[in-house]
């Protein structure tokens, strides 16, 4: 992990000779209940202590509290809630199809308290997105923390067509860097051959199942040879099939179509065993028994339950580049633009999906399995950092307690990456990577959106709460206010 160096301008400041962050309550990431009021104490990019200093309700003796060093730096975090920084496993930093910069996603993402992201496969290429790696890392610029891993094959001129080839670009993907791989599925031999080859290197994995592959090869085939998590929900119920083999697709389906795909992916979980059957037991129990990660990312698909919905979200109109909706519009060409004819029927198929997918992610959380979020944005009108709240959201529509989706998003997330030695909780020792928001969400998981969450006060007047107040990573003390403006500046000048 990196050492942070300093950094100082109309975003951001630190990291500090001490940080204190005064009086919060703390919600932590392993599950705990919410405690406060505790003073946080930060000396450069790592947390020294996280301690009560008092009872709720009754002033606070000075003579308990940590001293502030000379040239420190206060925070009186008073009625304010901090949480662990947020850990997004599945986000692309977007690029020319959807005319956005890294700049306008990494403030989206610190400005909605991600101080971690998983980049699996970026479009960009491994060489840039280990280049702003690094540049993250040395705090050079405003942006999470990045784990790259690379999209399988990336850099190859010509397919792989021996196992040879795969062990060998494998190797060369870890010489290069990389955290792992990002692979969609391919020829079973070829597949055995990059997960084995990518375990024994130390090295991580996802995968999305595409359909053009899961045919022969599913999850359980994936989890078998050393995938540590699957993306999106493809290639599970596959594995749950108990009376056919392949999906029920039309006679006139067609892949390419994406009205096509994603309209019979609605479909899909309906064919798969029932809940709680002998059969879809017996799935769990292997992927639970071989320590398998699911990050489900519920939101990326949500417009498809009601794309009315998630077309005029409260935040497109000052938060989204107008090059990002025009990509999001109906299309035969641009990815997840999939509304040729997308009407009831198939809004009610995704939301009986939804319903059977909920059940299995759910009940694989309660037998002790770890679930991650990721959100994927940038597609199917989810935009970034308000598209990783909403999986937030979708985690507790599925049954998790709120304590539940803080962990998912904080600590399992670590754990998947491997670095919850470093990050994932607020203990001693951690890197200081902390969300600091001023009203409870546990109570109400919107109060962590940028455009906040509406209240009526008593006067009768209609309110928004003011959302993540300060985002922390590396010790460096983000304004969350003053990022989501700056993107709103951007977008206005898009506008003109």
């Amino acid at each position: 992990m990196s050492t942070a160096t300093d950094r100082g301008d109309e975003y951001g400041a630190g990291p500090y000779v001490q940080l204190i962050i005064r009086g919060v309550t703390l919600i932590n990431g392993n599950a705990a209940p919410p405690i406060g009021p505790v003073d946080i104490v930060i000396e450069q990019n790592r947390i020294v202590s996280a301690s009560t200093v008092g009872f709720p309700g009754v002033p606070i003796d000075a003579s308990n509290r940590p001293k502030l060093k000379e040239g420190g730096r206060e925070i009186d975090a008073s009625g304010m809630y901090a949480l662990p920084g947020f850990v997004d496993m599945h986000g692309h930093t977007g690029g020319t199809a959807q005319g956005t910069t890294p700049d306008y996603v990494y403030k989206l993402w610190l400005g909605h308290g991600i101080t971690t992201v998983r980049e699996p496969g970026s479009f960009n290429g491994i060489d840039w997105t280990l280049d702003h790696k690094r540049r993250s890392a040395a705090n050079e610029i405003a942006a999470p923390r990045i784990f790259a891993y690379t999209g399988f094959g990336q850099g190859r001129e010509e397919p792989f067509t021996t196992t040879d080839e795969v062990k060998e670009w494998v190797r060369e993907n870890k010489e290069k860097g990389s955290d792992g791989i990002k692979l969609f599925g391919a020829r079973p031999d070829l597949m055995q051959a990059a997960l084995e080859t990518n375990k024994e290197l130390g090295l991580r994995s996802a995968c999305h199942h595409a359909q053009t592959n899961v045919g022969r090869w599913n999850v359980l085939h994936s989890a078998r040879a050393g995938l540590t998590t699957m993306e999106h929900w493809y290639g599970l119920p596959e594995a749950l099939f108990a009376d056919r083999t392949v999906q029920d697709y039309p006679v006139d389906y067609n892949y390419q179509n994406e009205q096509h795909r994603f309209g019979e992916a609605g479909k899909l979980w309906q064919q798969a065993a029932e809940p709680y059957s002998d059969h879809w037991n017996a799935v769990m129990n292997e992927l639970l028994e071989l320590d398998f990660t699911l990050n489900p990312t519920f939101n990326i698909y949500d417009a498809n339950r009601d794309v009315m919905r998630a077309r005029n979200a409260d935040w497109h109109r000052e938060y989204t580049l107008p090059s990002l909706l025009k990509f999001y519009a109906p299309s035969r060409i641009s990815h997840g633009s999939y509304w040729h004819n997308w009407g009831t029927e198939q809004e009610v198929d995704w939301k009986k999906n939804y319903e059977l997918w909920m059940t299995f992610v759910n009940e694989y959380k309660n037998r002790g399995g770890r679930v991650t979020a990721g959100s994927d944005s940038g597609y199917i009108y989810q935009l970034y950092g308000f598209g990783y709240i909403r999986e937030l959201e979708l985690l507790r529509e599925a049954g998790f307690h709120p304590l539940e989706v803080v962990r998912s998003a904080t600590l399992n997330g670590a754990e998947a990456l491997g670095v919850d030695d470093q990050i994932g909780t607020i203990e001693a020792g951690k890197l200081a990577d902390i969300v600091l928001v001023a009203e409870n969400p546990l109570a109400d998981l919107k109060v962590l959106y940028g455009t906040g969450a509406t209240r009526l006060t008593e006067d009768n007047e209609v309110t928004t709460t003011q959302g993540i107040r300060y985002t922390i990573k590396d010790g460096i003390v983000y304004d969350a206010v003053k990022l989501r403006e700056a993107v709103k500046t951007m977008v206005r000048e898009a506008k003109k």
